[in-house]
């Protein structure tokens, strides 16, 4: 009796582990099937027109779950820690050039999408990533001034102007050092992406002498500010001054005409991907022109797709502070990748010149 006992315990312990066992495979499969239908993507805040992500899924039956970042140093912090999901990431294009560099993205199989045929070639084949072999442009704009015509009787056209004296307590600038230090170094015939601690240092000492006309240094709150005719000008991004001049008629965004910076926010895979085939899937659809028209009119940056123009207000597309001519982008500089001790040397300039501001 007891041998026949121990049998049948026996036996229920291979039933029960064969169980438990099942139970588990059906675990990791389920979780396996899981992983492969959803997409994780890591983008700016409010950079995507959320009814795109549902057509997406509806077309695709992936599923997409959106991270949102406020800054590339944020960004970048988070995938050189390594252990993210991310299947796809919308850097800036000097952060793509540092994430190159450090090996942390997956070379592109261009075959894969082929609606970068969409794409306006003056737009491709940047420094900071020759040959797209890594990143394909998602929005472009430029840096560029916001003005007030209620509250400034000179059209402004140069960044010289912001030093004007009629215009004290009336300037609104971007709290980023970068940006800021590059208005500088343009106004006295630098490059945007000097590394000569000299040159920052000069460029500096600008800075503090328009700090008489300086309102506020600040961030989103700039569009508040300027739509409601408490300043008069402010320092802006083209897509945040189109947002402005929306809710305000007399607001004008001009990129002056001896240079600026042109931006490019770009699709990536990070090598760490899990999901590859459907980040691929996702690039293309938002390459499809009438998708990437809608996806500018909702966000209000200027498309990189060439064809999806033709779904857009000839009133936008026209409109040279957001579509400039070729004039125009030659003199427009683009931010490179540049050492960590020049970037302190940045970023120790423009906090110097915020305290000597307040």
């Amino acid at each position: 009796m007891k041998k026949m006992i121990a049998a049948t315990l026996a036996l229920v312990a291979v039933i029960g582990g064969l169980i438990a066992w099942n139970h588990q495979l059906t675990a990791k499969q389920s979780a396996a099937s899981s992983a492969t239908k959803t997409l994780v993507i890591y983008n700016w805040g409010d950079y995507i027109d959320p009814s795109l992500i549902t057509k997406f899924e509806k077309q695709t039956g992936y599923q997409v779950d959106y991270e949102t970042f406020d800054s590339n140093e944020a960004m970048l912090t988070k995938l050189e820690q390594g252990g993210t999901r991310y299947d796809l990431v919308i850097p800036s294009e000097y952060t793509v050039q540092r994430l190159k560099k450090a090996g942390l993205l997956r070379r592109l199989d261009l075959s894969k999408i082929p609606n970068r045929k969409n794409l306006d070639s003056r737009l491709l084949n940047q420094a900071y990533d020759p040959g797209n072999r890594y990143s394909l442009p998602y929005f472009w704009g430029t840096l560029g001034i916001v003005y007030n015509d209620q509250l400034v009787k000179q059209p402004i056209k140069h960044w010289n102007q912001l030093w004007d004296k009629r215009y004290r307590n009336q300037v609104m600038l971007l709290d980023s050092a970068r940006d800021m230090l590059a208005v500088a170094l343009i106004t006295q015939g630098q490059s945007v992406n000097s590394q000569k601690t000299s040159v920052l240092k000069r460029a500096e000492k600008k800075l503090q002498k328009l700090s008489p006309n300086v309102k506020a240094v600040v961030a989103d709150e700039m569009k508040l500010y300027l739509e409601q005719g408490e300043a008069a000008i402010g320092v802006a991004y083209s897509g945040d001054a189109a947002e402005m001049m929306a809710a305000n008629s007399h607001l004008h965004y001009v990129v002056p005409s001896e240079g600026s910076n042109i931006w490019y926010d770009s699709f990536v895979i990070p090598k760490a991907a899990k999901n590859v085939k459907a980040a691929y899937a996702f690039i293309n659809f938002m390459l499809e022109p009438k998708n990437a028209a809608q996806n500018a009119r909702y966000v209000g940056y200027a498309t990189p797709n060439r064809v999806a123009k033709r779904y857009l207000s000839k009133k936008v597309t026209s409109n040279r502070a957001f579509y400039p001519n070729a004039k125009t982008m030659r003199h427009l500089q683009v931010y490179q990748d540049l050492p960590k001790r020049v970037n302190q040397t940045y970023n120790d300039l423009f906090l110097k010149f915020k305290m000597f501001v307040n």
